[in-house]
């Protein structure tokens, strides 16, 4: 299962990027409802990190925000680069998908956020430009194939454990969360952010067979293994005894994502990177109104949980 979600990113790398560009996961939209431009959706991606940070309480304090964090599913880095910048951290980013991670780090090297552009800079603070903003980066930014049931860190490493929709790629979702909970230092916050299916009710022991029908044909498309619920991870993370749990449907703020994403594949720029990726990234393109099916029917969810580990 891992190695074919590990093709498919390598096989459609060029199309999540042409759609994405450096932030390959959902965004957060202020009006769901409206219709959305393609900077809108460039936009509504960066918010959906604001809010993110925001919803889990992480500071901007100087003495209490992060300085050590790890994005665990990185793709090509636009959150790692972005939390490093925001915070000054030592950001770690990693993926299955060794494309990705060169790529990840090919675009953080022209950005001067890697060990080398720090060394040319004499190992001193130093004024980043993005965008019309300037943030005072202390730290570096770095990027390497691993496996997040397995991750290659120490315990109690990372002040901010960072998981942006690549939970829903782990086939051992409890295995999963143990590694985030294990790398994150004593008081470290943990958020993640994935597709789920709908809770269950207390009188169903099981989705609908209709819904069960629907998660298959998408897990198929999208090479995923089986989905779990909010409430599912809730319990997985209560087992661990962290503290401050708490979780969000945040589907509705996540309306537009599909159907953009779908608009941006039928360009031409689009179809041509589509039909570079072959059989695998045409049959993602395919599972694409399944999902958009899905959330519409309420199975399918886009949630936020996050805790803290105990000090």
């Amino acid at each position: 299962m891992k190695k074919g979600v590990a093709q498919l990113q390598d096989e459609t790398f060029d199309l999540w990027e042409d759609i994405c560009e450096d932030h390959r996961h959902h965004g957060f939209y202020q009006h769901a409802d409206s219709p959305v431009s393609h900077s809108d959706h460039r936009l509504a991606q960066v918010r959906m990190i604001e809010e993110s940070l925001r919803f889990a309480g992480v500071s901007d304090d100087e003495d209490k925000k992060p300085k050590r964090v790890v994005d665990v599913g990185c793709g090509i880095g636009g959150s790692s680069r972005y939390l490093a910048r925001k915070y000054g951290a030592n950001c770690v980013g990693f993926a299955i998908s060794s494309v990705q991670v060169q790529r990840a780090q090919a675009l953080t090297t022209s950005q001067g956020l890697d060990d080398k552009g720090f060394r040319e800079y004499g190992g001193r603070n130093r004024l980043i430009h993005d965008g019309g903003i300037y943030w005072l980066l202390k730290q570096v930014v770095s990027f390497q194939v691993a496996d997040a049931l397995d991750q290659p860190f120490p315990d109690g490493q990372f002040d901010l454990v960072w998981s942006m929709d690549s939970g829903q790629e782990m086939p051992d979702k409890k295995k999963f969360v143990s590694e985030l909970a294990r790398v994150a230092a004593p008081g470290g916050t943990i958020i993640i952010v994935t597709t789920c299916h709908r809770d269950l009710s207390p009188s169903e022991e099981s989705l609908k067979p209709e819904e069960k029908a629907l998660l298959d044909k998408l897990c198929s498309s999208f090479h995923l293994p089986e989905w779990c619920s909010t409430a599912d991870y809730v319990k997985l993370l209560d087992s661990l005894s962290l503290q401050d749990i708490k979780a969000a449907d945040w589907s509705e703020y996540v309306a537009p994502f599909w159907p953009e994403t779908i608009r941006c594949t039928l360009t031409f720029k689009g179809i041509t990177s589509l039909l570079r990726s072959g059989w695998k990234g045409i049959k993602g393109a395919l599972g694409m109104p399944l999902m958009i099916r899905g959330y519409k029917m309420g199975l399918v969810k886009l949630s936020i949980i996050t805790c803290r580990k105990p000090e």
